[in-house]
Order: C-alpha cells, then structure tokens, then sequence
C-alpha cells in the first residue's frame, strides 16, 4: 500500500502534537512545505487505524487538560469523579473495571483525591471488604465546574471533526466498547 503523506511542523514532531493536515511529497521524501512544514511519508501508518487514534488522542487529552489547566484535573481524574458521581457507592473493583484501569493505579488516583479533598471512601454495607466511593461536597462542586469544560472541550473536538464525524465517531467507539 503506498503511504500517504503529511505535513508535519517541526515543533509538531517533537511535542508529537497530531498534524491533520497532508500535501504530498514528490517522491516520498521529506520536502520543504509553507510555514516551516516538513512533508513525511507515513508508510504503512497509513493504514493504521491505532497510529491515527494515538494522534487523535494526543490531541484530545491535550486540549483537555489546556481546558481544565484552571482546575488541575486530569483526563483519568475526571473520568473517576464522572463514573463516581453518577454512580454512588461503587466499589474500587468496579470503577477500575468499568474505566478500564489498573487497580494499583486507581488506589493511587483515588489516593490523591482524597487528599484533595474530594473523594472519601466509605465501608461498604454489601462487603466489608471493600470500599463504597463518594464523591465529598467538594468534588461535587469540582465534578460541576469541569463538566462544563469538559462540554467546551467536546465543542471544541466537534469543531475540528466536524458534527457528522463526532456522531459517526461516538457511534462506532461506543459499539467497541460494548463488546470488550
């Protein structure tokens, strides 16, 4: 398969910011471009569904923390106070799960919320080997502010996709989610 091309900014190469843009390149080499641009070829990247999704991811938890920079909230940290929020009183085990993210590293996510001020674990009244998670008073508060932000952020990625592309988008991820 022959490779598409991009252009690619220098500075994009080095924060691996994804470029969207492309121009081809004569003879698959790396050629001077408008704006300080160099063309790459990607090779069998283009064919890659997982290269173009890491981009888009760059990107989006890029802009996501640039949205939220005033809350000091991580992308990983909002998704915990979002799935908590919505669903009081679940286990450890079960935001780990449903977030899909290790359990050693959630401890220490909430760890850090707690600390904040944010988070509190309870004894849980179905098991008493585990924990039921809350959200305090103030992550409520905090969960309401950068939900709003985060709605600015997901404008913001409709904007650069375009409506139909978002929906198409949301569509087929959430059908693969389904199926893990």
């Amino acid at each position: 398969m022959a490779g598409r091309t991009a252009a690619v900014k220098k500075s994009e190469l080095s924060a691996a910011k994804p470029a969207l843009n492309g121009r081809p390149a004569a003879n698959g080499k790396a050629a001077p471009a408008p704006g300080g641009e160099k063309v790459l070829n990607l090779g069998v990247l283009d064919g890659h569904l997982g290269y173009f999704l890491r981009r888009v991811q760059v990107w989006v938890f890029q802009d996501f923390i640039k949205t939220l920079a005033g809350l000091d909230l991580r992308p990983a940290q909002y998704s915990v106070l979002a799935v908590i929020g919505a669903n009081r009183g679940l286990s450890q085990a079960d935001v780990a799960q449903f977030l899909g993210i290790e359990r050693a590293r959630l401890v220490r996510l909430l760890h850090r919320l707690e600390k904040r001020g944010l988070t509190q674990r309870l004894d849980s009244p179905n098991d008493r080997r585990s924990h039921a998670l809350q959200l305090t008073s103030a992550g409520q508060a905090l969960l309401k502010r950068a939900t709003t932000l985060a709605e600015l952020h997901e404008a913001n990625l409709t904007q650069r996709l375009g409506t139909t592309n978002h929906a198409r988008i949301m569509e087929a991820l959430r059908g693969f989610d389904a199926r893990r």
